[in-house]
């Protein structure tokens, strides 16, 4: 019967052990499970459009047109590139003097900076000009490996990283660590921002994270929270979510905004038990994102609500419901500790 049908009683048993502690959605977890063992064998896609929300609302249209500059690149990868860049910060500057929300250094911005907005200058700190800027660059270094063989979006990543040169030398992506961990960084990270064209993969480890969770039931709010013993075992959300999957060998960064992007953006009702659910006072901007829970099935997640509240089962249908990721190892292995 192979592995879906491993995952469905995986799946299943899971369903079965939160329900220990939810009484009445015992029967939709266990519901959600099985309508989702089909999708164990499906694959996750990216596509030419961005995710809802992904990028901050004032960058969604420059990154959407530019991303498509040449077949190189795409929305999703030129959001990845300054995500993991500058978070989207407009203002970050480096040690390494790199500036703005592309993070140029000043010789690469004054041979490659363009003015994008088309107002007369070409300024690194305007967004309008480094994110086209940016997907200018990149579709200059992919015309000059485009002769390379192998996969042109993953050369002109290496070149970025290593020189045109490097590439040309190996004819691929060179053998260098860095440049190959920067390659799989950008193509994983990719998969957040994209709008997701078919279902995404279930998570192998979403039943362990949900058991963690469960078991911290009842556990009182803490700010910054982290559940340490000095701390009283008590966490905040993010805090919380953090735990759970670190229970099952997944690393995720500490605040909301940035778990977002551990992984694809299932729509709300191809939610599976596992995955993340995000709350935000703006539902055009993840960086805005302020609240996040673990969806248990039925309309329901387990979170860490607030000062004065406990570790408890809340509803995830309110008007501040922002999205949803389901996490994957490589996704949270890809996200950046500077952001």
């Amino acid at each position: 019967m192979g592995d879906g049908w491993t995952m469905r009683k995986m799946w299943v048993g899971a369903g079965v052990a939160v329900a220990l502690g939810m009484g009445f959605v015992m029967l939709l977890v266990v519901g959600v499970y099985l309508v989702a063992g089909n999708l164990a064998g499906g694959a996750g896609g990216g596509a030419k459009k961005l995710a809802k929300g992904s990028v901050p609302a004032a960058y969604q249209p420059i990154v959407q047109k530019w991303g498509n500059l040449c077949p190189a690149i795409n929305p999703a990868l030129l959001a990845a590139q300054l995500y993991q860049e500058s978070g989207f910060n407009p203002q970050a500057r480096s040690a390494a003097a790199a500036q703005g929300i592309a993070q140029f250094i000043p010789g690469t911005w004054a041979t490659h900076g363009i003015d994008g907005d088309g107002d007369g200058d070409r300024d690194v700190w305007d967004p309008a000009d480094a994110i086209p800027s940016a997907a200018s660059y990149d579709c200059s270094l992919a015309s000059y490996v485009k002769d390379v063989p192998g996969d042109p979006t993953r050369n002109m990543l290496a070149s970025y990283n290593a020189g045109a040169y490097a590439v040309i030398k190996y004819q691929g992506v060179p053998p260098y660590r860095e440049t190959q961990n920067y390659v799989k960084v950008i193509t994983t990270l990719e998969k957040s921002f994209a709008a997701p064209t078919t279902r995404v993969d279930p998570s192998e480890q979403a039943a362990g994270a949900i058991a963690y969770a469960q078991k911290k039931l009842g556990t009182p709010y803490l700010w910054g929270g982290n559940g340490t013993a000095d701390q009283g075992g008590r966490f905040d959300c993010s805090g919380l979510t953090k735990a759970a999957y670190e229970s099952v060998g997944i690393k995720l960064p500490r605040v909301a905004n940035d778990q977002y992007n551990a992984g694809a953006h299932p729509a709300r009702d191809e939610l599976l038990p596992g995955d993340l659910v995000f709350f935000s006072d703006d539902l055009t901007n993840s960086r805005a994102i302020r609240h996040v829970g673990i969806y248990v099935g039925g309309g329901y997640m387990i979170d860490a609500p607030r000062t004065g509240a406990v570790i408890r089962f809340d509803p995830i249908d309110t008007p501040d419901y922002f999205g949803a990721t389901r996490v994957t190892e490589d996704g949270a292995k890809a996200l950046p500790t500077t952001v």
